[in-house]
C-alpha cells in the first residue's frame, strides 16, 4: 500500500496558510464580492487563498496536476497521475454574509479505475476552529494537528427512523424533480436538519449525522469530502450509485444505510 504521509503533512501547510488568508478578510467591511457567470459569489479571499495553494504546489510538487474552483486546471498528471482539487472557500455565500460555516477543501487524487480516486483529502474551517482529514489506507481524524488528532468513525445506525439525515437546500430537489423522494426520506427520519456544503460530511465521518446528500456538485466540493467519509468507515457515492466523488451530486452515509438513502432519493 502506498504511503500519503508526505502528501498530508503538505496538504495541511497547504490548509493553515489558506486559513490565514481566508480568516484576515473574513467579515471584513470591504470585502470585494464579484458574481461569477454561474451567478454564485466570488471573494478575494476565494482566489487568494487558491492562487497562495497553487504557489506552493508548483514548488513542492511541480509535476502533479491541480484543478481549482476559481482558476481551473493547470499543468499535467501524465507524468505522476496525481492532480490536486482545491475548493479555496466552500461556502462562499456564508463567508460573505459572516456566517462561520465555510472551508477550505484540498485533495490529493491519483488515476485509477473511473477517473481521478481520491487519496488524501483535507478540510479546514477555520472560523469553526475545526479540521478533519483522512490518508487512503490510514484512516480519518480531526483535530487541529496531525500530532494531536481524534480518530474518526461513523456511527452503527442501522433503521432509517433513528437516523439524522443533513442536506443543503430543498430548492436542488425541487429543480431536477426529485423533491418527492426527499420528502419522503425527510418523513422517515428521526431527525433532519439543513446544515449545507463541507460540514454534514464531516458530520456522517464523526458519527453525528448517519446520511446526507446533494443533487448538484462539482468535483472540487467533493474530492475532500469522500476520501474522509470512506477513511472513517462510511459510504460515499453519487446518487446513481457509482463509487466516488464523479456523477456531479453526492450521498453519504455510515453504509448501514446507503441503500434505502438511495432508493429514497431516486424514486
Amino acid at each position: 500500500m502506498l504511503d500519503y504521509h508526505d502528501d498530508l503533512r503538505l496538504a495541511h501547510v497547504l490548509a493553515d496558510t489558506a486559513d490565514a488568508a481566508t480568516m484576515e478578510r473574513f467579515k471584513a467591511l470591504d470585502l470585494k464580492v464579484e458574481t461569477k457567470p454561474d451567478m454564485t459569489p466570488v471573494t478575494e479571499a476565494d482566489k487568494a487563498a487558491e492562487e497562495l495553494i497553487r504557489t506552493s504546489l508548483q514548488r513542492t510538487r511541480p509535476r502533479d496536476a491541480v484543478l481549482g474552483e476559481e482558476f481551473g486546471t493547470e499543468g499535467s498528471a501524465s507524468g505522476s497521475s496525481r492532480r490536486w482539487i482545491v475548493d479555496p472557500i466552500d461556502g462562499t455565500k456564508n463567508y460573505v454574509r459572516g456566517v462561520p460555516v465555510w472551508a477550505t477543501l484540498i485533495a490529493l487524487t491519483e488515476l485509477g479505475e473511473g477517473g481521478d480516486q481520491p487519496v488524501v483529502g483535507v478540510v479546514s474551517a477555520p472560523a469553526l476552529n475545526r479540521r478533519w482529514w483522512a490518508a487512503k489506507g490510514s484512516g480519518a481524524f480531526t483535530g487541529r494537528s496531525l500530532s494531536q488528532a481524534s480518530r474518526l468513525k461513523v456511527s452503527r445506525v442501522a433503521d432509517v427512523s433513528d437516523a439524522s439525515f443533513a442536506y443543503s437546500s430543498l430548492h436542488g430537489w425541487e429543480e431536477r424533480g426529485m423533491l418527492d423522494g426527499f420528502l419522503q426520506l425527510t418523513r422517515s427520519c428521526w431527525r433532519t436538519r439543513g446544515y449545507g456544503d463541507f460540514w454534514p460530511y464531516m458530520m456522517v465521518a464523526e458519527g453525528s449525522v448517519d446520511m446526507c446528500a446533494e443533487p448538484e456538485l462539482s468535483l472540487w466540493d467533493m474530492a475532500a469530502t469522500a476520501v474522509i467519509v470512506e477513511e472513517a468507515g462510511g459510504t460515499f457515492t453519487g446518487l446513481d450509485g457509482r463509487p466516488g466523488p464523479h456523477s456531479g451530486n453526492a450521498a453519504a452515509s455510515n453504509g448501514l444505510l446507503h441503500d434505502r438513502l438511495l432508493s429514497c432519493l431516486t424514486a
